[in-house]
Parts: structure tokens; sequence; C-alpha cells
């Protein structure tokens, strides 16, 4: 590729995530040494604050805090802080701050805040030197190099795979989960070609899709759906399975575009009723997971196997694959979405 060719940045940053897992892998120790603080302050519940691709992982961190550490966890606004002046007691609570460029005045303020009321602050950046790491009592380096397309891809998945071993390690895990997700990527990013293909052809027209997954899979989905908004302006939704069933599946007709994420485990089984009923609304059903084959798909691209809570960090590359094929396909840039920057200042 040229400098000049469209969709440069993102392609090679998706190509790069391999060697990005196997980077933030080898940071285990560093990651451990904070989770082992955290262990050792015996938080009540979490707190987690984020914006836009963060906030997918803020999600995914929500049901591992939930499930791996069996503690109540919660997403927070951080306009209670910065715009209505709120003040909690957050004594005893595990406040975790996801930020991939850790510029955002938003949650700067409100991560300070958080320290202020008691509460243990950890930041997760892929800025170290942010006034967001600054801000929190420990922090989390994710490792993921420069990105300059606007739309995270590298950064996202090493965002989730640092969460991932910063919440094992807090209850004495040691990461093996996710020791073999550089080859796992490697061998994900070499297979699905085709089937991506084939997806950016079925839906290179269609104008309304749906996202939809179960447990640490809706975070995938909701990544997803924000991945195809901002490179391909498509009206992209992404719901739970369980919430697509009380209501919005009514909407759903034969010129809904609909992804189900499906991999091995509870979410995954919980799914295929989902995908049956939304198949007999008519609609196109591309199932991405390690489990796509077990679901009655139209169109399926299947990923390897892994623990279901690191299921997330392979099951957004094709969804990545697939916002940078329509992006490309429909005309547009996906480094430069219209309207959008890098980095987003919110207060």
């Amino acid at each position: 590729m040229t400098d000049e060719t469209p969709g440069r940045h993102m392609s090679a940053e998706i190509a790069q995530q391999p060697e990005v897992f196997a980077a933030v892998t080898a940071t285990r120790p560093a990651i451990a040494s904070v989770g082992g603080a955290i262990a050792e302050r015996r938080p009540r519940f979490a707190l987690l604050a984020a914006r836009g691709s963060s906030d997918h992982a803020a999600l995914y961190a929500k049901y591992l805090i939930e499930v791996l550490l069996e503690m109540p966890a919660g997403l927070v606004s951080a306009s209670t802080t910065t715009l209505y002046n709120a003040k909690p007691d957050l004594h005893d609570v595990l406040y975790i701050t996801v930020s991939q460029s850790g510029g955002s005045p938003d949650l700067i303020e409100a991560t300070a805040a958080a320290r202020d009321r008691g509460a243990l602050t950890v930041a997760v950046t892929n800025n170290p030197e942010s006034d967001l790491a600054r801000a929190a009592e420990l922090s989390v380096d994710v490792n993921a190099g420069v990105e300059k397309a606007v739309a995270a891809t590298k950064t996202y998945t090493a965002t989730l795979l640092a969460l991932y071993l910063l919440i094992d390690s807090v209850q004495g895990g040691h990461g093996e989960k996710a020791a073999a997700l550089p080859e796992l990527a490697a061998q994900a990013l070499s297979t699905i070609d085709s089937s991506v293909e084939e997806a950016v052809a079925r839906y290179r027209f269609v104008e309304r899709m749906v996202t939809t997954g179960r447990g640490y899979s809706s975070a995938t989905a909701a990544e997803g759906a924000l991945k195809l908004a901002e490179t391909s302006y498509l009206a992209a939704r992404a719901y739970s399975g369980a919430d697509l069933l009380h209501g919005p599946v009514a909407a759903i007709d034969s010129d809904t575009g609909v992804v189900a994420v499906t991999s091995a485990g509870r979410g995954g089984e919980a799914m295929r009723d989902v995908v049956d009923t939304v198949r007999q609304r008519g609609a196109d059903v591309l199932a991405v997971g390690s489990a796509a084959a077990d679901v009655p798909a139209s169109s399926r691209i299947l990923l390897p196997e892994t623990a279901e809570e690191v299921a997330p960090i392979l099951e957004v590359l094709p969804l990545q694959r697939l916002a940078l094929g329509l992006s490309l396909a429909r005309g547009g840039d996906p480094d430069s979405p219209r309207g959008l920057s890098k980095v987003t200042k919110t207060r």
C-alpha cells in the first residue's frame, strides 16, 4: 500500500495484533503487580469509567469482575461528577478508568475526584505518560504502540487483554488462558479473508445492521456496531441477545443485516434461540465466533476456540476486517471518518 491508499493504517494495525498481544503478555508481571495491590486493598465493589471503544472494553471488564472475582461491578457516568458535581462516598471502591489516549478531560476529572473520595483508582491506558495515568493511584500500560487510524483496532484488543490479565491477577491467576492468543490471532487473521469478503459482498448495500451477543460477547457486539457506524456510516445498533428479544427484534426484517457473536461457552449457547428467532424474522444472519457453526445462520466466520472469558479478544478481529472492507467497498476511507478525530475530548 502507498501512503495514499485508503484504509492503509487500519489495515496495518489490524494485522499487527498478534505481535501486540505478544507484547502485552510479556508485560504480565507489571500488570500483576497492580493486580496484587488491588487484592491487598480488598475492595467491596468496582466501578468502571470510559468512553467510546474503551467503554466496550469496560463492559468486558465488568463481566470479568462479576464472574471471575464474584464482585459487584458497574459502569459509571463521568458527567455525574463533571456536570452535576456529585460526591459519592467511594471508600473501599475499586475505580478503573479505561482510556486509550488518557486525554479526555471528563475521565481525568472523574478519576481525580474518585481518588479524593477514597477510591482505589486504576488507569488503563495506551499512554502511560498521560494526565489520566498521573491522576490515578495505579496505572496499567496497554502497550499497543502508536495507533494512526481513527478507528481503534489494536488499542481496543490490547486493552481487553490488559484488563483480562489485570483481573485474572487479582484472583491469583497467571494468565494461562491468554497465553495462546498471539498464535491464535495470527491463525484467525490468516484464515478469515474469504469469509469476510463474502460478508462484505452480502452487506455492501445494506443500510441497517444489528450486532448481538450474550455475556462476555456483549462487548464484542457493541464494538462491532461502533466500527460499522464510524467507518461505513451504517445505522448499526448493538443489543444483548436477551435485550434483543425484549422488543427490538420486532424491527428486524429481511432488509436488516444481523451479526451474531457466538463463541463456545454459556454465552454462545444462549445465542442459539436468539439467532433462530432473528432468522424467522427474515434477517440475513452472519454468525461470528468459535461456535458459529452451531447456529442457523446465513453465513459464518469461524474462529479458533478459547476459554470463554478471553474469546472477545479474538471475536472482534473479523468485525474489524468487516468494517474495513465495507468502508472501502462503499467508497470511504476508514482511516479518516468524517467528523471524527483520534482523540475526542468531552466534559
